[in-house]
């Protein structure tokens, strides 16, 4: 680009170019796009933070990707006016599921099992379905285990602009598997994968 932008400009144009994204976008395209510098993106994504407070929407960040969103507080608003409703309950197995993957992740099956101290297959399952969870990745260890991280979902979900909103939690130091394998032990007791 021929002509110099300021902040305000660079965070005019990244706000209509998250709006007409349909998912989350690197800040290194959103860089690319612009043809600015990341520490301009990155002063562009405050303001366009700082501004979203007082408005309808949301800048939600996760990891270097950021999208668009509807503010937590117009929920009902929203589903209103869409026309849907979206169920809000949780098991207590789901919730302790994902409490465990949103402060630990990235993080294997058998981790999660070593602290829950029972099978979670299927309550994984069921929070991947619900897009609230997904596998990012493999462990670089035997067996090559699955890693699993939160979603823009779980953020939008939760009503979070980024993982820093997280409350701060004093977890317990849990001795988790050395090779990302779980006891393999068949006593493991099996637990609904319902989020009602």
């Amino acid at each position: 680009m021929t002509t110099e932008l300021n902040q305000q400009q660079i965070a005019k144009i990244i706000e209509g170019l998250l709006f007409v994204a349909s998912e989350p976008v690197s800040i290194k395209y959103l860089g690319s796009v612009i043809d600015c510098a990341n520490d301009e993106i990155e002063a562009a994504l405050d303001v366009l933070r700082e501004s979203g407070n007082e408005r309808g929407i949301r800048l939600q960040r996760q990891g270097s990707k950021v999208q668009l969103v509807s503010a937590p507080e117009l929920t009902d608003y929203v589903e209103r006016f869409l026309g849907v409703t979206v169920s809000g309950k949780f098991s207590t197995p789901a919730l302790e599921t994902l409490a465990i993957i949103a402060y630990r992740q990235p993080i294997t099956r058998p981790e999660i099992e070593a602290i829950r101290g029972v099978n979670s297959d299927g309550v994984l399952r069921t929070l991947i379905s619900k897009g609230l969870v997904e596998e990012v990745g493999r462990l670089d260890s035997v067996g090559h285990p699955s890693l699993f991280a939160t979603t823009f979902e779980f953020l939008r979900y939760f009503g979070l602009n980024d993982m820093d909103e997280l409350p701060e939690l004093n977890l317990p130091q849990i001795e988790l598997p050395k090779n990302g394998s779980g006891s393999g032990e068949p006593g493991l007791d099996e637990e609904s994968d319902s989020l009602d």
